[in-house]
């Protein structure tokens, strides 16, 4: 497909970047489109813009699936544009942007990679259009749905549905482990059954492949095996106490 597109639906459409196996998501209305997620920073929102552009001539909506610097350090690119995200999302990025840039900064320094500058320059621009549970948007003529389904990946992720399709941001992991870094394992696996219970085809996780629901099913087991094993100290005996005490550091207990 045109600069790096892949239709997994009607006019819906998935760019895999090959920095952090970063999916990006585009659906394509009568006059209208909507972009998900923008990237780690402005040079990256840009070139996802120009991407956009080569598929589209509609103006963009857009849509942060969560507040990690790799979903939404791009967003200035798509100024004027309104930016959608989960209300918890603004909080969470404004809270936490400038440690993960530090931190992502650090990495990229200590790896002699030149996008260092880049993202210590990305402006932090919050979505400035809010979802509490829900919200239907009108992508030209095309229903698209906003879901806050439960906390998982972050206490603000937004899953994004259109016909068939599903965008799951980092609630769904294809290629490496579910990153727990400001997670809610104990809670995880519940949301993900929540989003089962909407998925009808392909299910595009935050990075990697294109899933299915067996994938889903099979990373939701995985996430409440994790949950008992956090919660029952020997109840799942193939993994070592060592192991066990470093995801205990994570663990987010719910209020």
């Amino acid at each position: 497909m045109t600069a790096g597109w892949v239709e997994v639906g009607d006019r819906v459409f998935v760019r895999r970047h090959h920095d952090l196996d970063l999916n990006c998501g585009l659906v394509v209305g009568e006059d209208a489109c909507l972009v998900v997620d923008t990237r780690s920073h402005l040079g990256e929102g840009r070139a996802l813009a120009e991407a956009v552009r080569a598929v589209t001539p509609h103006p963009w909506t857009v849509v942060n699936t969560h507040a990690h610097h790799d979903h939404c350090f791009g967003n200035a690119a798509f100024r004027p544009a309104a930016i959608w995200a989960h209300r918890d999302c603004v909080t969470e990025l404004l809270s936490t942007a400038e440690q993960q840039r530090a931190a992502v900064v650090a990495a990229l320094l200590a790896d002699g990679d030149p996008t260092a500058e880049l993202v210590a320059a990305a402006p932090v621009d919050p979505p400035d259009h809010l979802v509490g549970n829900a919200a239907v948007l009108d992508v030209g003529g095309r229903a698209v749905s906003l879901r806050h389904l439960g906390r998982g990946h972050t206490g603000a992720d937004l899953v994004v549905a259109v016909d068939d399709v599903v965008f799951a941001g980092d609630l769904v992991e294809e290629g490496a482990p579910p990153a727990m870094e400001d997670a809610f394992p104990l809670e995880w696996a519940a949301t993900l059954t929540e989003l089962l219970a909407q998925t009808r085809g392909p299910v595009v996780p935050g990075h990697g492949a294109v899933v299915d629901a067996a994938y889903v099913v099979a990373q939701r087991d995985e996430l409440a095996l994790l949950a008992r094993w956090l919660t029952e100290p020997g109840s799942a005996p193939a993994f070592d106490e060592q192991t066990r005490t470093v995801a205990l550091a994570r663990v987010r207990v719910p209020p």
